[in-house]
């Protein structure tokens, strides 16, 4: 038997097609309708006619976000990142040569950990998901229990990945509720729900649905555990620091900072810890130190990757590297400072918000939590998130997210409804033709 067939065989499938069953029949094609032993020219203007048909951002306002957001990047971060210095670069498996990626990816590590308010960031997870994920081992490692009690109101996939990450371990996913009124974090079924056996509690602020919850306050007061806080990172432009608030670990989505949306990836995960906690910490710490000559030079301080010096006592599951995306954000938050953050946060919050009383002011559309909101913030509908999604799609305008339908009913107790995202680069003439459409609806 060749590979092929005992590959297929363990995999339990008789072709190759099999491999592609989930894709509905009526998407599949055969092949593009191009014609053959065309030149290159004509090539180019066929695959721009093709492309033509796609909808970006700017063709059609977007209001979609739950994880991935549309926030502008300045041309200098495109300049400095798109230098093949950097746009070539991969692991630095030889550091000692690779200086300017090493002092880019420190500098990366500095903001991330001023940001969060903790010791050490590391560069970095695959996206917030893993992050999550390598959190709650890490938590394991840790202290050696097998509880991870998380919110009721966390978006699906971060629940599927978390859960891939632990089976192994035999960890188990307590979920503790939240405040129907206000979307904030239930404290008392929380405090109710720790135990000696829980290795962790992770809560996010700003939350899945958008909402500021100055309960993230409390929770470090409720007992000896890893306490791992979710953040957005823009947010915190205006919001305390985790490390402010006790958080053991911090972690979050970088795409936010600097990173085009790029059809939902590649995306960067956040992620730093107390120094206590450093050499528990997944994916690589870049440290500055001197040459031989005295000069400032950088190093791989910590490289916990299975392909390194570590082998079977690696603490991390990353393999491939999401250095450049770091550079974006680090190139990012150079730009905007101190200042320029707490300002956009500031926009971010106040966009979100107007925007929110105007929906409510237009008939049938409900408020789903009475708090403050950063950019997010959920809606109840007056009739189905299809029938409103499909209508806002032939209106040319790209509405929320379908927070039952694409959260596999999570939230039956919101009915329809639907999760708003606002950012700097939704104008007001995007947003008159959200609200007009919306009117439609009856």
């Amino acid at each position: 038997m060749d590979d092929k067939s005992e590959m297929m065989q363990f995999l339990g499938i008789n072709s190759l097609d099999d491999l592609f069953k989930d894709i509905p029949e009526e998407v599949k094609i055969d092949k593009l309708n191009i014609p053959e032993g065309i030149d290159e020219q004509t090539l180019r203007t066929e695959a721009r006619n093709i492309l033509a048909k796609n909808k970006s951002f700017f063709d059609m306002p977007s209001f979609l976000g739950a994880g991935v957001y549309n926030h502008y990047i300045p041309a200098g971060v495109y300049a400095i990142a798109s230098r093949s210095e950097f746009y070539t670069a991969y692991t630095p498996y030889q550091p000692e040569i690779s200086q300017g990626m090493l002092q880019t990816l420190f500098e990366y590590q500095s903001y991330i950990a001023e940001l969060t308010g903790l010791d050490a960031a590391n560069a970095s997870m695959y996206d917030h998901s893993t992050a999550l994920g390598e959190a709650a081992r890490m938590a394991h490692s840790i202290n050696e229990k097998m509880e991870i009690l998380i919110p009721k109101n966390l978006q699906w996939q971060k629940k599927s990945v978390l859960w891939n990450y632990i089976k192994g371990l035999g960890m188990k996913i307590i979920e503790y509720d939240y405040d129907k009124k206000t979307g904030k974090i239930d404290l008392e079924d929380l405090k109710n729900k720790i135990n000696n056996n829980t290795a962790a509690v992770y809560a996010e602020n700003p939350n899945f649905f958008g909402v500021i919850d100055e309960n993230v306050l409390k929770i470090r007061e409720l007992g000896k555990f890893i306490f791992i806080a979710g953040i957005n990172p823009i947010s915190l432009g205006i919001l305390k620091s985790p490390g402010d608030y006790g958080a053991d670990i911090a972690i979050g989505e970088g795409q936010i900072i600097g990173n085009p949306m790029n059809f939902g990836g590649p995306l960067l995960g956040i992620f730093a810890t107390k120094m206590e906690y450093v050499r528990k910490m997944p994916g690589r710490i870049i440290g500055m130190s001197k040459d031989r000559n005295g000069k400032r030079a950088f190093v791989m301080t910590l490289q916990t990757r299975e392909q390194h010096i570590r082998r079977a006592r690696a603490t991390s599951n990353i393999c491939s590297n999401e250095a450049l995306c770091a550079v974006f954000s680090a190139s990012y938050l150079s730009f905007l400072g101190k200042s320029g953050l707490r300002r956009l946060a500031e926009i971010n919050m106040q966009r979100a918000n107007d925007v929110r009383e105007k929906i409510l002011s237009i008939n049938g559309f409900k408020n789903a939590h009475e708090s403050l909101h950063f950019n997010e913030f959920a809606i109840i509908l007056p009739k189905s998130e299809i029938d409103i999604h499909k209508h806002l799609l032939s209106r040319n305008v790209h509405g929320g997210y379908l927070l039952n339908t694409w959260n596999k009913n999570a939230f039956p107790e919101l009915g329809n409804a639907m999760l708003f995202n606002v950012t700097e680069v939704h104008s007001d003439k995007d947003v008159e033709k959200l609200l007009n459409a919306l009117k439609e609806v009856q």
